[in-house]
């Protein structure tokens, strides 16, 4: 189905208008005896497993519809849901079943994530996306245009953002419990994890045919187009290169922000710089294809309430490039053995924060925080809340108006990695770097003809 088919199939069935860019279709009222009735967009892989699961496990939810451009994931997730109607294209998938969906997740590389969760907003379907939101900084202001517009309910896949570690640490930054902030430490430098980067670039000069169970065509959707290689890009390493993926800190830095973003109440940073791996630096092969292995970004946000209404900067560190060894001390001070490879760690005028990722936030130094209680917060899925919502429970924890803003901030951070060592001036309000064209030339993609982002 090409985009005009689409486009055509969508209105006859009406779902929406894309070119104009109004809803004309809104989710059905669900009574207290029905079920909210899901379509999975992506079933394959670790976290499209791991989706599905969780969507089929809540009581008033039926998966109705799965879809995958890969035939062999289909396979495997119809044995989980053998009633679920089954399609390899999206686009006819939402065309087809119109009003005999409520909701849609999308578990799919980085550079499909606007197109299919913009598509299905304008379908009037609520939306699941996985992080981190969106491949490109535009796409990441449209989107959450688009989510506070609609009305409809929306979830970003930080899984961890629902759980009580990461909301007590929300809970303290709130509450001042360090004191006034002056600076944030966030890093990943999980072991082994640069490997996924190692060597990648650049892309193979000649490729082959996909196998049959593989619509290379439709896996490739908004990006240029190119060859099928194999163990190259489909199932996992597409997130090495710039056409798919969005590097290190676009894949984890949702999980690792959220919390100092919610606690801290940040805005739009004034500015964000870079600094890379020199033998990426210097290969121009690998800068025009490919992610670097390790990077530090720093973001400088203005001042609010929390940091004295002083601007003060937000560190990312990853592969291996790590955080100051003062830093470090800190948490080696209070009797970690090792920084916890992914945390966060907010310090402030009074004390430190670390929040170590999956865990709950450690006040540094423990011997000045004994006597706070730390507060008792249930743990909830992070999965069913959506769904929760979507049948009209409250707000989900990530909705895209909310962290839109955030994910737009860290793929920023992948605009200043592609013009490193630059100090990049950002000018939220006309959504444009200031003193680079360069920087400005990637914060929107060229599609290829016939797979355009609306809104963007």
């Amino acid at each position: 189905m090409n985009r005009r088919q689409f486009l055509a199939a969508s209105a006859g069935a009406g779902a929406f208008n894309l070119i104009s860019g109004c809803a004309t279709a809104r989710p059905r009222t669900i009574s207290p005896n029905d079920k909210l009735h899901h379509a999975c967009i992506g079933v394959g892989g670790m976290m499209g497993g791991t989706d599905l699961s969780n969507f089929h496990s809540h009581a008033r939810t039926q998966i109705v519809a799965i879809c995958d451009v890969d035939k062999n994931n289909l396979a495997k997730a119809s044995a989980l849901v053998p009633d679920a109607r089954q399609y390899t294209d999206w686009r006819e998938m939402l065309a087809q079943e119109g009003d005999k969906i409520d909701s849609v997740n999308a578990t799919v590389p980085d550079h499909m994530h606007a197109l299919i969760a913009m598509s299905a907003l304008r379908a009037g379907k609520h939306v699941y996306c996985q992080k981190p939101l969106c491949h490109d900084v535009a796409e990441c202001r449209a989107l959450a245009h688009a989510a506070r517009t609609s009305g409809l309910v929306t979830q970003l896949g930080t899984q961890h953002a629902s759980g009580a570690g990461d909301r007590i640490g929300v809970q303290y930054l709130r509450e001042g419990a360090v004191g006034t902030v002056k600076r944030v430490i966030l890093c990943s430098n999980r072991p082994g994890a640069i490997d996924a980067y190692r060597l990648m670039g650049p892309r193979p000069a000649k490729g082959e045919a996909a196998p049959a169970h593989l619509s290379w065509d439709l896996w490739l959707g908004t990006a240029p187009e190119r060859e099928f290689a194999p163990e190259i890009y489909h199932p996992s390493k597409w997130r090495a290169w710039q056409d798919f993926g969005t590097g290190w800190s676009g894949d984890i830095g949702c999980h690792i922000y959220d919390a100092v973003w919610k606690g801290l109440g940040l805005t739009a940073p004034l500015s964000v710089t870079a600094e890379v791996q020199e033998s990426w630096k210097n290969s121009p092969a690998r800068r025009g294809d490919t992610w670097p292995q390790s990077d530090h970004i720093t973001w400088v946000f203005p001042g609010n309430a929390k940091s004295g209404h002083k601007d003060f900067t937000v560190e990312w560190y990853d592969g291996l490039i790590y955080p100051p060894a003062e830093v470090q001390d800190l948490a080696k001070a209070a009797g970690f053995t090792e920084y916890p490879a992914e945390s966060a760690m907010v310090i402030g005028t009074d004390g430190a924060m670390l929040l170590p990722h999956t865990s709950g936030p450690v006040l540094l130094p423990k011997s000045k925080f004994e006597g706070r209680v730390k507060p008792k917060l249930a743990a909830r899925n992070h999965y069913h809340h959506f769904l929760d919502a979507c049948l009209g429970g409250e707000k989900t924890e990530s909705h895209f108006v909310q962290t839109g803003p955030m994910a737009e901030a860290i793929i920023l951070g992948t605009v200043a990695i592609r013009v490193p060592d630059t100090v990049l001036q950002w000018d939220s309000a006309q959504l444009r770097v200031s003193n680079s064209e360069a920087a400005n030339k990637l914060l929107r993609r060229t599609y290829r003809k016939g797979w355009e982002v609306p809104g963007v």
